[in-house]
C-alpha cells in the first residue's frame, strides 16, 4: 500500500518540453499511451521546432508534448499546464507563461548552468531569482541520476545522456500513478536488437519512479479515474492515421484500388508513410520527384479506374492548383488532403493555422468549382477521408480535404469501427459496352457523368484539360458551350448540397450568441461555448464540416440568433466565404494567427464581452 497521499482528479495537463533531442516527443506519446490503456480521455498536441538541427539549449530549438487526460470528456489538449517538465532553461522559459499558477514545475537542474541560462536569455538563473515564485518547483539533478544510474552498464555516454527523459517520464508516472508496465514492453520492442539499452532504460525509468516517491517536494501523488466512453474497442489515434484509414475503408468499401501520389512535405508526411504499410491491401504509393508530378499521377490513377489520392499542405497546394483544374474539368474523381500550416510561403511548417481556406475553394484560373470539406478532431480525420471518397467517387469531381497540423499531429480516443457499418460507396461505373453512349451524358438529378474505365469496347473517349462538347467531350470552343459547361459543374457540386448532413447546432436552437467555427478549431469552440452554457448564458455553436456546398439548412440556422461570431485560426477567411454566399446576415469576427490554436479561455473572454454590448 502507499506510504503517502493520492488525490483523485478529474483531469489535468501536462507539458514535457526539452532539446530536440530530449526525446519529449517519445516521452509524451508514451504518457499517453499508458493513459489511453488505462481508460482515461485524452487530447494532446506535439509542438516541435521547424529546424532539424537548432544550437542545443536555445529557444528555438525547445521540442514540446502536451497532453490532457480525465476521467471527463476531453475536448482540448489544454490551455495551461498543471505540470510543466522543463529539462533545460529555454524549454522553461518558452511554457512558462503557460502553467497554472501554483502549478507544478520540474527541473532538471543539472541544465541550469550559467552558460545555459544565457543562452536562453535569462540574465540570471531562475531557479535563484524568483522566477519561479509561487510554483511548486522540484529541482531534481535528472542527467547526473541517470549517469550514476547507469554507471558500468556497458552503454556509452552519448546512450547514456539520452536515457534521461526515462528518468523524467518515471517521475511523471509515480505523480500521476501509472503503471510501468506499458512502457518497459515499448522499450523491449524498440530496442529489441540491443539488451544495453534495454535494460538501461528500463532502470533509468524506474530508478526515476523511485525517485519521486522518495523527495519531500512530492508528498502527494495523483489518479485519474477512467473516462465513461461510449461501449466499444478503442485506439488511440492521431489525426494523419486516422486519414489514411479512412482512405483504406473507402477503397475496400467502394471495390475500387486506392493509388496514392504524393510529395512529402510537413505535416502531411506521415499520410503517406502510414498508407506505404499497406500493400496488403492492394494500395499502391508512389512518392513522385515533386508536387506536380505527385497529383498528375493521382488523377492518371483516377482515370484508370482508382481512388486516386494526394496529400500535401498549402505550398504544394499551390503547387497542384493547375491539375486539380485538369481533374475538375475532365470531371474525374480526386481526393486532395491539405494539411494546412503557417504561412504565407515556407512560413510556420511546424505550427498549425487555418489560412488556406480562400485557396481551396478558388485557387483555381477560370471556373474551376470543386467539394471543399474539413475534419474537425483527430479522429473523426477518418471519417471525412471516408466522406470525401465518397463524394468524389459518386459525384465524379475532386474533393479537397482541410486538415491542419493540430489535428493531424494531435492524439486522442478513437472507437474502432467494422467497415460493414459505414455508409456505401457507389461509383457510376460503366463496365460493358452501352449503345448510344457519350462520354458527358449527365443523370439528371444530380448532373454526375458516367465513369467509363479504359480498356472497354466501344467506351473509347476524349478526355484533358481543353474544354468540351457538353454531350460528346470532344474538344468545343463554341461560347455557348463553355458557359454551359461552366454552370453545370458549378450546379453538379452544389447538388451535393442535398445528399450531405445538415447543419447541426450544439446548445439552444436559438438564442443571443451563434458560434461558428470550421474544421480543427471544435475541440476549443465547443468547450468555450459548454463552459458559458453551464454559468446560464445563451450561447450555442455551429461547426462545419461541409464547407463548398454549405448545408442546405445553413440560413435556417443563421436566422435563429440574434449574433453571429467566426472564430477561425485566419483574419476571417470563411466570413468573407459566408458575406459572399450568405450575405444577408451580420457576422462578427475572431482571429488568431500565432500557429497556435484557440485557448477556451481567450474565447470565453471574448464571447462574454459580446453578449454583455
Amino acid at each position: 500500500m502507499p506510504s503517502h497521499n493520492i488525490a483523485e482528479l478529474e483531469h489535468v495537463v501536462i507539458k514535457f518540453a526539452g532539446d530536440s533531442g530530449d526525446g519529449m516527443q517519445l516521452t509524451g506519446t508514451q504518457f499517453t499511451d499508458t493513459s489511453a490503456l488505462l481508460g482515461n480521455d485524452i487530447a494532446t498536441f506535439p509542438d516541435f521546432p521547424a529546424e532539424i538541427r537548432a544550437p542545443q539549449g536555445t529557444l528555438a530549438g525547445v521540442s514540446g508534448f502536451q497532453v490532457h487526460i480525465g476521467k471527463i470528456k476531453i475536448y482540448t489538449p489544454g490551455d495551461a499546464a498543471d505540470v510543466l517538465v522543463a529539462m533545460n532553461p529555454a524549454a522553461l522559459k518558452t511554457n512558462l507563461a503557460m502553467v497554472k499558477p501554483a502549478g507544478t514545475i520540474i527541473l532538471n537542474t543539472n541544465s541550469f548552468g550559467k552558460k545555459e541560462y544565457e543562452r536562453a536569455h535569462y540574465e540570471s538563473n531562475p531557479i535563484e531569482d524568483g522566477t519561479l515564485k509561487g510554483y511548486n518547483v522540484v529541482e531534481a539533478p535528472i542527467s547526473s541520476l541517470t549517469r550514476d544510474a547507469l554507471q558500468g552498464s556497458g552503454l556509452d555516454g552519448k546512450s547514456i545522456a539520452r536515457c534521461k527523459n526515462m528518468f523524467a517520464l518515471g517521475m511523471v508516472y509515480w505523480l500521476f500513478s501509472r503503471p510501468l508496465e506499458q512502457t518497459e514492453r515499448f522499450i523491449e520492442a524498440k530496442f529489441k536488437e540491443n539488451e544495453l539499452l534495454i535494460e538501461g532504460n528500463k532502470k533509468v525509468l524506474r530508478v526515476g519512479y523511485n525517485y519521486a516517491e522518495t523527495i519531500e517536494a512530492l508528498s502527494s501523488s495523483y489518479t485519474i479515474l477512467p473516462a465513461k466512453l461510449d461501449a466499444g474497442v478503442y485506439r488511440n489515434i492521431m489525426g494523419n492515421e486516422a486519414t489514411a484509414w479512412g482512405f483504406l475503408a473507402a477503397s475496400e468499401r467502394s471495390g475500387r484500388p486506392l493509388f496514392l501520389g504524393s510529395y512529402p512535405i510537413t505535416p502531411a508526411s506521415n499520410i503517406l508513410h502510414e498508407l506505404s504499410k499497406h500493400k496488403h491491401f492492394g494500395v499502391k504509393v508512389m512518392q513522385a520527384e515533386d508536387e506536380i508530378a505527385a497529383v498528375c499521377i493521382a488523377i492518371g490513377a483516377s482515370f484508370g479506374g482508382s481512388l486516386g489520392i494526394t496529400t500535401t499542405s498549402g505550398p504544394g497546394l499551390a503547387l497542384k492548383s493547375e491539375a486539380i483544374g485538369l481533374a475538375m474539368i475532365a470531371e474525374l474523381p480526386l481526393v486532395v488532403v491539405n494539411v494546412q500550416r503557417g504561412g504565407p510561403s515556407t512560413g510556420l511548417p511546424t505550427k498549425t493555422e487555418q489560412a488556406d481556406l480562400l485557396q481551396a475553394l478558388y485557387g483555381r484560373n477560370g471556373e474551376s468549382p470543386v467539394v471543399v470539406i474539413a475534419a474537425s478532431t483527430p479522429s473523426n480525420c477518418f471519417d471525412y477521408a471516408y466522406q470525401a471518397s465518397k463524394i468524389a467517387l459518386e459525384h465524379m469531381t475532386p474533393v479537397i480535404l482541410l486538415t491542419d497540423g493540430y489535428l493531424a499531429n494531435g492524439s486522442e480516443p478513437w472507437k474502432i469501427k467494422k467497415t460493414e457499418q459505414l455508409s456505401d460507396i457507389d461509383p457510376p461505373i460503366l463496365d460493358k459496352d452501352e449503345k448510344d453512349w457519350y462520354p458527358y451524358i449527365r443523370d439528371q438529378e444530380t448532373l454526375v457523368r458516367h465513369w467509363a474505365l479504359p480498356g472497354i469496347e466501344n467506351l473509347e473517349h476524349r478526355i484533358g484539360g481543353l474544354e468540351k462538347d457538353f454531350i460528346t467531350g470532344n474538344v468545343s470552343y463554341d461560347p455557348e458551350n463553355h458557359e454551359r459547361m461552366c454552370r453545370v459543374r458549378e450546379d453538379k457540386v452544389q447538388k451535393i448540397a442535398d445528399v450531405i448532413p445538415e447543419l447541426q447546432v450544439e446548445g439552444s436552437d436559438g438564442g443571443e450568441l451563434l458560434v461558428v467555427g470550421w474544421g480543427g478549431t471544435y475541440g476549443a469552440l465547443a468547450n468555450a461555448v459548454d463552459r458559458l452554457t453551464t454559468s446560464g448564458k445563451s450561447v450555442s455553436l455551429a461547426q462545419f464540416n461541409y464547407i463548398k456546398p454549405l448545408p442546405k439548412n445553413t440560413a435556417d440556422v443563421f436566422s435563429r440568433f440574434k449574433t453571429i461570431v467566426v472564430c477561425e485560426l485566419n483574419l476571417g477567411q470563411f466570413s468573407k466565404y459566408l458575406r459572399s454566399t450568405l450575405p444577408q446576415f451580420k457576422y462578427e469576427e475572431y482571429h488568431k494567427i500565432q500557429g497556435m490554436p484557440f485557448t477556451v479561455a481567450e474565447l470565453c473572454t471574448h464571447f462574454e464581452k459580446i453578449l454583455t454590448k
